[in-house]
């Protein structure tokens, strides 16, 4: 299907819905009661998301937010209220009556929040040819609207033009745990339910990262449809724009505290954990970012780490045998390979099946919000303990 024509039906189909307020398919989790008291209820009835990327603490007072596929403006208009007077907030859509909504209620909204005028700007626009300036924006937000561009590598490059340096972006969207086949593709009206647009959560990153966005990792993931056994699942993402080393700074050397046994970042470099790896300022500073620091020890000379320094973090399985269940864990960043202490390799977006002891492990704190993990079994799981190992032992 030309790239024209699915950009014509996705607009056709959210022009639709705002004339009859249909109820979309992206799983979403507003608080509405709360919302209800700045945001006409015009807005609220044809807001559709698969998240609540501007609800999430990430906007920050007076700073200048963009919002990819703003629709009838609510992510907009909570950005508004965060960043407050002295913050700006750009909206961009495609669809001329989401853009009329929107603009229409923009006022009403700044007399509700006590403005003395709306700091909210609404443009048409495509997510791959934004009408805004180079290295303008603080933060970009999107709520599932990068899966229906069909070039998101370009919509990626876009993000990466307009963030100033230093600058990041949060957003929810939906990706699948393996590729969408050609019939589904090529199914336009899918295309709007947030399915046919679908890349795997290791393209999507994939995509990021070759825009040059770094320390990208999962901030928020939901379980959504299983679809001809494809799993869409919707998850949050944050990733930074990350400014190269300016200024002389001490810090030589990385030590991994855990709880992985041993990572790699977005850059390629490997750390085992306890073990003090050489570093240049340019990593020192990525490393510095969150969740990034939270794993690392920095210094200007060299610390090992072992097990009696409350500084190194592990989660050791329990010694008994396992269940298979179904499940599949897949690493969400913020490195692009992790290892546990039990030889599991977890590569950026791969899903990996696991079994109800590295469940136990993965849902532990530390490791827990890295990963999205995922039940592929389609009736209930009642197979007896085993051991899951060659050697035979489990895991």
């Amino acid at each position: 299907m030309p790239i024209d024509d699915i950009s014509q039906k996705v607009s056709d189909r959210y022009a639709r819905a705002a004339a009859t307020a249909e109820q979309m398919c992206c799983p979403t989790s507003y608080d509405m009661g709360q919302l209800k008291t700045f945001i006409p209820e015009e807005v609220l009835k044809i807001s559709y998301g698969c998240g609540t990327p501007a609800g999430l603490e990430t906007v920050r007072a007076g700073e200048t937010v963009l919002d990819i596929g703003s629709g009838g403006g609510i992510d907009c208009f909570e950005a508004s209220r965060l960043v407050g007077p002295t913050g700006r907030v750009i909206g961009i859509d495609m669809t001329d009556q989401m853009l009329e909504i929107a603009r229409k209620n923009a006022v009403v909204v700044a007399t509700n929040l006590g403005y003395p005028a709306s700091n909210v700007e609404f443009r048409k626009g495509l997510a791959d040819a934004m009408p805004v300036e180079d290295g303008t924006i603080d933060l970009i937000i999107s709520n599932c609207v990068i899966n229906l561009a069909p070039d998101k590598r370009k919509v990626f490059r876009e993000m990466f033009r307009v963030t100033k340096l230093g600058g990041r972006f949060t957003i929810s969207d939906i990706v699948a745990d393996q590729t969408v086949p050609q019939y589904l593709v090529h199914d336009a009206n899918k295309w709007g339910n947030c399915l046919s647009g679908a890349l795997t959560l290791t393209d999507y990153i994939g995509g990021m990262v070759d825009a040059g966005f770094l320390g990208i990792h999962l901030v928020k993931f939901s379980p959504w449809q299983v679809i001809d056994g494809i799993h869409f699942f919707s998850v949050t993402l944050t990733g930074y724009k990350v400014p190269p080393a300016t200024a002389p700074s001490p810090i030589r050397y990385a030590t991994l505290r855990g709880p992985f046994n041993r990572v790699v970042d977005e850059r390629g470099t490997a750390y085992q954990r306890g073990i003090p790896q050489p570093i240049t300022l340019d990593d020192a500073v990525l490393l510095s970012h969150a969740p990034l620091a939270n794993h690392f020890i920095l210094t200007a000379d060299p610390i090992w780490l072992d097990q009696s320094d409350p500084r190194w973090t592990a989660v050791f399985s329990a010694q008994t045998p396992c269940v298979w269940q179904g499940h599949y864990a897949l690493l969400a960043g913020p490195f692009v390979e992790a290892a546990d202490d039990d030889h599991h390799v977890y590569r950026r977006g791969e899903p990996l099946e696991i079994c109800s002891k590295t469940l136990t492990v993965l849902e532990a704190e530390g490791y827990a919000p890295h990963f999205a993990i995922l039940n592929r079994a389609g009736d209930r799981v009642s197979g007896d303990a085993v051991t899951c190992s060659p050697d035979g032992g489990c895991c």
